[in-house]
């Protein structure tokens, strides 16, 4: 399966994950809640995203570059990690509700960006053969992550 596929795959996750929390948060009454939704949202994010930043983004690091794209994709992680920050600092359960509804909103776009931009961009520059071994490597990862 190449690298693609897979994370096309993870991004359908992440979409029914984000409508989900979407549609929770605004009934969350306390702060806890509010602070545990966002960290899991985190911890999975942060996984996601070392994939992508190790398997994925190195190898088209020259191609993002070359147009204008790497430091904003950078940039939006940053802003993620930190939406998702603020929730954890957040003293109200209002506040946090807002920074989690930032953080869903910084997501979606990023991911937006990633399905439109990068994605295609990895098919039409890297070989077939590459695309497939990445996607071998993610597997040995996610094998190794169960063990």
């Amino acid at each position: 399966m190449k690298i693609t596929e897979i994370l096309m795959a993870e991004h359908a996750v992440f979409h029914n994950l984000f409508d989900h929390l979407e549609r929770s948060a605004p009934r969350l009454k306390t702060l806890a809640e509010l602070k545990a939704l966002a960290a899991a949202l985190e911890t999975l994010l942060r996984a996601h995203s070392n994939t992508e930043d190790e398997l994925f983004f190195a190898p088209l690091e020259h191609c993002l570059e070359q147009i204008g794209q790497s430091k904003m994709f950078q940039e939006e992680h940053e802003e993620i990690d930190q939406s998702l920050l603020d929730v954890q600092k957040a003293g109200q359960a209002g506040l946090a509700r807002k920074r989690l509804s930032q953080a869903l909103a910084a997501c979606r776009k990023h991911f937006d960006k990633e399905e439109r931009i990068v994605f295609p961009l990895a098919e039409r520059t890297l070989k077939g053969d590459t695309l497939q071994a990445l996607g071998a490597a993610w597997m040995k990862r996610r094998e190794a992550a169960l063990k």
